[in-house]
């Protein structure tokens, strides 16, 4: 029942003066421990403290033997313990665990049923402008150990039929679009389901893994396996409105030494029990801490392979090749070069993303990457590809953003046995590219060509790349582009509900000078043959990719596959789109794939999936 703010007020107060009279008459901790695990008689109980928001009507008071039995200890990282309630109160908001912040490695064992006087405090991972919610904990603490060996609590069930089909309740306007100052509602969002179970210990067993194990000891899974499936076991996210309220991140409280963390893949199932306090980060949200983990059951996942292109048939792929340097050990460069051959089968043309300067992540001017190029054009040939020839525009130093000192833009490689390239010159980084008519065909000014460089919308981020083809007598513009990233961007968990996506107000432009340019394109020639590709870094259905095709200048080729294929990357156990490719009215008829090759797999060459399409122009 919601209460009001007049009444959370009085009990505010109410649980304020219990607690500042339990510090004056608390019982001794070597004083026996009342049945139920409760505390001395006018003791605060932790669902005292954690309240029925997801703010602390205690924060910042001074609190005195608070009882519970430790559920999970952690002595890395954070360290600290949790402790629950044995004697839990009727109200299913408020929860009956909590995390003690030690900042040292806590002398407590599961088990242990103890005291703790400390000051209630409300932390917020990444801090306050990274917009994440808070976690509820007791800092500065006093401990002491009543006795040991006690049976935990049972754990709450997280499964299809506890988790809530609605996310996240609409945040309060008048607070800023702030969730925290809202009673929780657990039988109606996950997300305050998940909040009112912070600090209890949880169960799910036999869950599918919905993004891949990774090298910080963590992996998510789905307590919905009929949400959303993709085709290979993940989860797609298909909306704003469609977040898959049944993910949630699994990390294991025992040290990698003592137990190596599974290694699963997309698809893969987590058997058996995983149980643990349920935790929150800013990387993920609302996670299971395991105390006891699961078995990875290996579904076999295999990297998927696209056909070979027809010989009448151009085919155009894109790649983010995640900062690929020559600092990078030569594996990389080789297992990028076998993706290209074996899964992509050698594209006449690869736009690639992410290409570094020729010492990488050295900041000392360079900007060169003939060497980074040289040696992943070598190892594709070595792999059984064509010698690919390749054009790119080098950067300001220090302008298109990425990785301090890596300078990365977009580069085309192309088969020159199969396609040629339109030399155009005169170009450099600040030079916008044009479009001219030549004999009746539109044609760039400059080939290669940066598009509006000097626009604002490409301020420390990366210009898009046009190059000039010809293919069997045939004219074809291609576009290279990296728009700017989602970094700012709330999450999906955020403390504002709906999240605020401050980046894409510069997606948006961007999208707007790469549409100007391509209906610049089409005014010359109206069937002119256009592909626009790269990674875009924002979804399908997004306001970003509505003004890519504004006009009609452009469609969106993931939209002719199925819903459970559409993904290019995997976030937080989302299967989603951040690269795209579209094309011209021009090119009626195509063939387009995205080729699962990294996403969904623990062992990545890079974090996104690559995408070709074949079409006769």
């Amino acid at each position: 029942m919601s209460r009001s703010p007049a009444a959370r007020t009085a009990r505010t107060a109410a649980l304020t003066v219990a607690a500042l009279t339990s510090t004056l008459l608390a019982v001794p901790a070597s004083a026996a421990e009342p049945s139920g695990g409760a505390g001395a008689d006018g003791a605060v109980r932790i669902h005292d403290i954690q309240g029925g928001t997801r703010l602390s009507p205690l924060d910042g008071t001074r609190v005195s033997d608070v009882s519970g039995v430790v559920t999970g200890v952690r002595t890395y990282g954070s360290r600290g313990f949790w402790i629950q309630d044995t004697a839990p109160d009727a109200d299913p908001a408020t929860s009956e665990g909590v995390f003690v912040y030690t900042g040292s490695a806590p002398a407590v064992s599961v088990g242990d049923l103890v005291r703790v006087s400390g000051t209630v405090d409300e932390y917020r991972p990444g801090g306050a402008s990274s917009g994440n919610q808070t976690i509820t904990q007791i800092t500065r603490p006093q401990v002491a150990v009543v006795s040991s060996g006690h049976a935990l609590p049972a754990p709450v069930v997280l499964d299809a039929a506890a988790v809530p089909d609605a996310y996240a309740p609409e945040g309060d306007p008048a607070a800023g679009g702030r969730i925290e100052d809202l009673e929780l509602r657990p039988g109606s969002y996950a997300l305050d389901l998940y909040e009112s179970l912070e600090g209890m210990d949880v169960r799910v067993a036999d869950a599918r893994v919905v993004a891949p194990s990774t090298e910080h000891a963590e992996l998510w899974v789905t307590v919905e396996p009929r949400q959303n499936p993709t085709r290979r076991g993940g989860t797609v996210y298909g909306g704003y409105d469609r977040p898959n309220p049944g993910r949630v991140k699994v990390e294991s409280l025992v040290p990698l030494a003592q137990r190596p963390f599974p290694t699963a893949n997309t698809g893969d199932v987590l058997a058996g029990p995983t149980t643990g306090p349920l935790d929150y980060d800013q990387y993920g949200g609302y996670l299971v801490a395991a105390r006891e983990m699961g078995t990875v059951t290996d579904r076999g996942l295999q990297r998927e392979r696209t056909r070979r292109q027809h010989r009448g048939e151009l085919a155009v792929a894109t790649y983010n090749v995640e900062n690929l340097h020559p600092g990078n050990g030569q594996e990389k460069f080789d297992r990028l070069a076998r993706g290209v051959v074996e899964n992509l089968a050698s594209p006449d043309i690869l736009a690639l993303e992410e290409i570094q300067d020729d010492n990488g992540p050295t900041d000392d001017g360079t900007v060169s990457a003939g060497r980074t190029l040289t040696r992943f054009v070598e190892a594709i040939a070595a792999a059984g590809g064509p010698r690919y020839a390749w054009r790119s525009i080098d950067p300001v130093d220090g302008a298109d953003g990425g990785q301090p000192g890596g300078n990365i833009r977009t580069v085309f490689l192309f088969d020159p046995d199969r396609v040629s390239f339109v030399d155009r010159p005169g170009a450099d980084a600040a030079t916008a590219v044009g479009v001219a008519r030549e004999r009746g065909r539109a044609v760039l000014t400059h080939s290669p060509g940066r598009i509006a460089p000097q626009d604002t919308a490409w301020e420390d981020s990366r210009k898009p790349l046009a190059g000039e083809f010809r293919f069997r007598g045939r004219t074809v513009i291609v576009v290279a582009n990296h728009f700017a990233s989602k970094g700012g961007d709330q999450s999906l968990h955020a403390a504002v509900q709906p999240p605020e996506r401050s980046s894409e107000v510069q997606r948006h432009r961007q999208a707007e000078a790469v549409n100007r340019f391509v209906r610049q394109v089409l005014a010359v020639e109206r069937r002119a043959k256009v592909v626009v590709l790269g990674d875009i870094n924002d979804f399908e259905f997004s306001a970003t990719a509505r003004k890519l095709t504004a006009g009609g200048a452009l469609r969106n080729a993931v939209l002719s596959l199925p819903e459970s294929e559409r993904y290019t990357y995997v976030f937080d156990g989302n299967s989603q789109v951040l690269d795209q490719t579209l094309v011209s009215p021009g090119i009626r008829r195509f063939d387009y794939d995205i080729v699962h090759v990294n996403a969904e797999f623990a062992d990545q060459a890079s974090d996104h999936d690559p995408q070709v399409i074949r079409f006769r122009p």
